[in-house]
Parts: structure tokens; sequence; C-alpha cells
């Protein structure tokens, strides 16, 4: 488990670098995780995708799989990919401090 602080926030994470408390989040922080994971500007795409996966973590208590995240958010596999790096569900995910998906590596 790793604290990071940041805006006089000290926000603690999971052994995935995932926030451990849902409830620090907020839109600033995930700009501040954004930055982390070397995005520099959530748009009006990054912001569907983050609170979809937000939507279906408090209505079914996990975060959605990539396939899930294709199938139902709106956004198909190759904007995700462009949105988010090298691992789209999980990055997201974590900017939507939510923990890693069940599935991703």
């Amino acid at each position: 488990m790793e604290a990071v602080e940041q805006k006089n926030i000290t926000l603690e994470r999971d052994a995935d670098s995932n926030l451990k408390n849902l409830s620090d989040w907020s839109t600033e922080i995930a700009e501040v995780l954004a930055k982390e994971e070397g995005i520099e500007e959530l748009t009006e795409r990054h912001w569907l995708v983050i609170n979809f996966m937000r939507k279906e973590f408090h209505e079914k208590g996990d975060a959605p799989s990539i396939r899930r995240l294709t199938k139902e958010s709106g956004v198909d596999t190759k904007e995700l990919y462009a949105l988010f790096p090298k691992g789209p569900a999980k990055k997201a995910a974590k900017i939507a401090g939510l923990p890693k998906p069940k599935g991703c590596i």
C-alpha cells in the first residue's frame, strides 16, 4: 500500500496503485491521476468512459471489463485505446478512482 500526497490530500493506494478509499475520488483527483498516467487533459470522451465506469461500479460492484466498455459505453475499442493507451480498462478504472477490473493483468 502506497500513500501519495496530492493537493494537500494524502491518497492511499492499493497494490495496483489504485485509490484505496473510493471516497477520496473527485474530478480534481481524476485530473491528477490522469496526468500520472500520461494523459494531460481529460476530454468529454474521457469523461464519458470514466462516468460510465463509476456508474457500473456503483450498480454492479465491479469496474467493467474492456469488453463491457466497448459494448455498453458508446466508445469503441480503437477509441478506448486512443483515450487510455496501454490498457484502457485498467487505466480508466484508476482515473475513475476504482479498483482494477477483474480480469485485467
